[in-house]
C-alpha cells in the first residue's frame, strides 16, 4: 500500500487515492491498467492522510476550498455539522473520517484530478 508521504510523485509517478470498494476507483484503476499506466494506490481508509498531504493535494487540484475534494452527503458530514465549518475544521474532519474525501484523486507529477467520472483522469495524460 503506497503511502502519499512517501512517493515521490515529482516526476512522472501516478499516485490514486482508492478505495477498492468504489465502482469509480475501480474505474480509475481499470483505464490506467488500459492505457498501460503503472499507478501506485493509496488506500486512504486504511491510513489517513496527514493535514499536510490533504493541503498538497488541494494545491495540485488547484483548489482553496476543502469542500470541493468532500463527499458533503456522507452522514459524518451532517453529523458532525460540516456545512457552517471553516476550512480548519474541514480539514480536521478529513484526517479523523477520510471517507469524506472524495475520490478517486489521481495525481501525476505536480497535477491531480478528482477522477469522476474515471475518464477525468485522463486530463492527465
Amino acid at each position: 500500500m503506497a503511502d502519499p508521504q512517501d512517493t515521490d510523485t515529482s516526476n512522472d509517478d501516478v499516485l490514486v487515492y482508492f478505495n477498492p470498494n468504489c465502482s469509480k476507483c475501480r474505474g480509475a484503476r481499470d483505464l490506467l491498467g488500459e492505457k498501460g499506466v503503472e499507478a501506485d494506490y493509496f488506500r486512504y481508509l486504511d491510513e489517513a492522510p496527514s493535514r499536510e498531504e490533504l493541503e498538497r493535494v488541494m494545491g495540485l487540484l488547484g483548489i482553496d476550498d476543502p469542500r470541493q475534494m468532500m463527499r458533503i452527503g456522507e452522514d459524518v458530514y451532517k453529523e458532525l455539522d460540516l456545512a457552517s465549518a471553516d476550512r480548519d475544521a474541514l480539514l480536521d474532519a478529513m484526517t479523523t473520517h477520510p471517507i469524506l474525501i472524495e475520490r478517486p484523486i489521481v495525481i501525476k507529477g505536480d497535477r491531480a484530478v478528482i477522477a469522476r467520472p474515471p475518464e477525468k483522469l485522463l486530463d492527465l495524460f
